[in-house]
């Protein structure tokens, strides 16, 4: 299928509106919060709620020159990124570099997120070629989008990067995930300032430049300073500050302890 960035052939690759479904959304939010590592129902969850929100985007998204360049090009980004080597390669203090050494630490890998958004079939039923590269570019983007904005992928860094999400795309789906995540985690660890730190995410994720149409291939190579200071994107300081204290709280959830006390 050919694409054409503008005119007919924008409006051919749209991503179709879809129906609302909440039953399937309350489903699967019960079921991730029965096991939070379950990333296969955020993409239910998103699939369900989001109705108009992936057209929106896209058209937004190929109202920007990067956008059109992108979907013009077919530019494929998991597979720069799962190109360990050469990321590995690029200086101390790059964006690159940074996103290798995020996800050898949490021991990730680029495609890893593949496997989970197939549980969600609508989000991956036959559409244009256009819409197509614009939705994996968002989900193959994400470990980028938590090392630029400098949320680690502990509970709470979750929530603060969805609530920053949920700012840039207003997909509802994405902000239920943050409401009921946030009221969970604020009654198991109350006190200590949960909800604050998800409101940072979302006020940053307002000021922020929009990150879909980061051209993430550029960037990759510039320092991360750098990168933050072109997309507006500030030190998220509540979450730098009891993020310590959240992660050992969910470790002694985890294990079935208090945690909390512990932690504090």
């Amino acid at each position: 299928m050919t694409h054409s960035a503008t005119g007919q052939g924008q409006a051919s690759s749209r991503p179709r509106r879809k129906r609302i479904e909440p039953m399937k959304a309350i489903r699967a939010i019960r079921a991730l919060i029965a096991d939070k590592e379950d990333t296969g129902q955020v993409f239910k969850i998103i699939d369900a709620l989001s109705g108009g929100a992936d057209e929106r985007m896209f058209n937004k998204f190929m109202a920007n020159g990067t956008g059109q360049q992108v979907v013009a090009e077919k530019r494929d980004l998991i597979a720069l990124l799962n190109d360990r080597e050469r990321l590995s390669k690029l200086p101390e203090g790059t964006l690159g570099r940074t996103y290798y050494e995020f996800m050898a630490e949490e021991n990730l890998t680029a495609d890893g997120l593949v496997a989970a958004s197939e549980e969600a079939p609508r989000l991956y039923a036959e559409m244009p070629e256009g819409a197509a590269i614009f939705r994996d570019r968002m989900r193959d983007s994400h470990d980028l989008w938590h090392v630029t904005t400098g949320y680690g992928r502990d509970g709470l860094g979750e929530l603060c990067l969805l609530a920053f999400t949920y700012a840039q795309t207003r997909n509802r789906g994405i902000g239920f995930i943050v409401l009921v995540g946030g009221r969970v985690s604020s009654k198991e660890m109350p006190g200590i300032g949960i909800w604050k730190a998800i409101r940072e995410g979302y006020r940053h994720g307002k000021a922020a430049s929009w990150l879909p149409t980061a051209d993430w291939e550029t960037l990759l190579a510039q320092p991360l300073a750098d990168v933050r200071r072109q997309l507006g994107i500030v030190a998220p300081e509540t979450y730098q500050r009891i993020s310590p204290i959240t992660s050992a709280a969910e470790k002694g959830l985890t294990a079935g302890k208090p945690g909390l006390k512990e932690a504090a």
